[in-house]
């Protein structure tokens, strides 16, 4: 278990980190919060780049490493996607999450001149929750398929999804098909799937009913 002194000194460079940052890129920084002993920064959407440069590239920071980046989806927000990056700086021993809040017919730029991994990382935010991303060498799904309709990330996104794939032994391919479901939704009420049986297994007991 870390000491009181280990985890105040992490506090305290988390602190010194942010206050850099909306020192050297106060243009970049919508706001900076550090909670669970993690610093978030909300990021410009325009000055994306420039701040991921920074927080590679100056000798304070040095985040050289793109572990990930992801996505999320708020669908009640006038800003409905949040892209994330996640940084890590080995050389300070520090991590970072920066967000990226964008509206569903806004662009984020691309990174990936400045981290080659950020590709596959765009093309799955691509994928899952359709946010574009202007630069990027070769922006296309990478995790569903290439007929695929819709993001499966959405909020909005059926469970069913809107086609099903099979092969075609007649036409000797794969063709999609709407999505035909073979029993309506049903509300199963009862507590055990032995419903009607005539015992009750160990723990099973109903309370009564």
């Amino acid at each position: 278990m870390a000491s009181e002194t280990t985890v105040d000194r992490g506090a305290e460079a988390l602190r010194e980190l942010a206050a850099l940052i909306e020192l050297r890129r106060p243009e970049a920084v919508e706001e900076t919060v550090i909670a669970h002993g993690e610093l978030t920064v909300v990021a410009s959407r325009s000055e994306l780049p420039a701040l991921i440069r920074f927080l590679r590239d100056d000798q304070a920071c040095l985040f050289t490493t793109l572990i990930d980046i992801c996505g999320v989806d708020y669908p009640e927000r006038d800003r409905r996607f949040e892209v994330v990056y996640h940084l890590l700086s080995m050389r300070q021993n520090l991590r970072i999450r920066v967000k990226v809040r964008v509206r569903e017919e806004e662009i984020v730029p691309s990174i990936v001149d400045l981290h080659p991994s950020a590709n596959w990382f765009e093309r799955e935010v691509f994928d899952m929750l359709g946010v574009l991303f202007s630069g990027h060498p070769d922006l296309r799904r990478i995790l569903t398929d290439y007929g695929f309709r819709g993001h499966p990330l959405r909020r909005d996104f059926p469970t069913t999804g809107y086609v099903e794939v099979r092969y075609d032994e007649a036409e000797k391919r794969v063709v999609y098909e709407p999505v035909q479901l073979t029993q309506d939704y049903r509300l199963f009420d009862f507590m055990s799937p032995w419903e009607g049986a005539r015992y009750v297994l160990p723990g099973d007991d109903k309370g009564g009913r």
